[in-house]
């Protein structure tokens, strides 16, 4: 029996398959079985790898497009759903964020203020969204891929300096420069906010990716407020991405000592790079 024609959801209305063009519909209906199995999973990959290194949108983003939503409605889709794994993330590590409140209330103005630019510019120009999301994902896993590199480097010049000290003319423009890219698309997000403090901060690597996961959350936060208010979310695959992510970064902290961070990275860059390339071409 053939399946029937999925139809495109609009924040007004319901329109057909010749609406396929429209970004703002959602361009799908209710996910089968082994597709909102395979939502559940990316968000709990993405929750654990999140809390880690960050780079999870890189699991989620294509699952979600290889399900069948558009660009833009996955990329607002995947930003709301992954909003809750960040709690369990943050808690995971609540012990290496003591002593930071003052670092926190300064970075996290910027990362809000950086997120709502970044959200803002998503929903004023979304048809320039498909046309660099190829890029961006390439962009993101690549970047991934060259986190050892950036976080030996982090480590070298952490261990020339005894006690914590930080640029705070250079560190809360960097932060807000990166909120505007998470904001707007994420993946990666988390490498270059922990690249950004660790050239700016002189503190214990481990205290720094605390302060990244709450930063993180902060920009995807602002945004996913901002995309629920005026864009269209597909809300059965957000709240599976959600439910995914909310197991998976309450153990990533846990997971981050047991796992092998290369294992995570190859899969990570693997996908993104592939997924990437075939946006490309088509």
């Amino acid at each position: 029996m053939p399946r029937p024609h999925r139809v495109r959801r609009t924040a007004r209305a319901y329109v057909g398959p010749e609406a396929d063009g429209d970004e703002s519909g959602q361009g799908r209906c209710a996910l089968t079985p082994l597709e909102a199995l395979a939502t559940v999973a990316a968000g709990f990959g993405a929750g654990t790898i999140n809390t880690i290194v960050g780079s999870g949108t890189l699991l989620t983003f294509p699952t979600l497009l290889a399900i069948g939503y558009s660009p833009l409605v996955a990329n607002v889709s995947n930003t709301v759903g992954l909003v809750p794994g960040v709690v369990g993330g943050v808690w995971g590590y609540r012990n290496e964020l003591k002593g930071q409140r003052a670092r926190l209330l300064r970075l996290g103005s910027a990362s809000v203020a950086g997120g709502l630019t970044g959200g803002i510019l998503l929903l004023v120009r979304p048809d320039a969204f498909r046309s660099i999301v190829p890029y961006l994902v390439i962009a993101a896993a690549l970047l991934m891929g060259i986190q050892p590199l950036l976080t030996r480097k982090l480590r070298e010049r952490l261990e020339e300096h005894a006690d914590p000290r930080e640029s705070k003319f250079l560190l809360p423009p960097l932060t807000y420069a990166t909120g505007i890219y998470g904001g707007y698309f994420g993946a990666a997000q988390g490498v270059v906010l922990l690249a950004v403090m660790g050239m700016l901060v002189d503190d214990d690597l481990q205290r720094l990716n605390a302060t990244k996961n709450v930063l993180a959350g902060l920009v995807n936060g602002v945004a996913a407020a901002l995309f629920i208010v005026f864009s269209s979310v597909a809300w059965e695959a957000a709240g599976l991405l959600a439910l995914g992510s909310i197991v998976g970064g309450a153990l990533g902290a846990v997971l981050a000592r047991r796992i092998p961070s290369w294992v995570l990275r190859i899969v990570v860059v693997v996908v993104g790079v592939t997924v990437g390339v075939i946006l490309l071409l088509t």
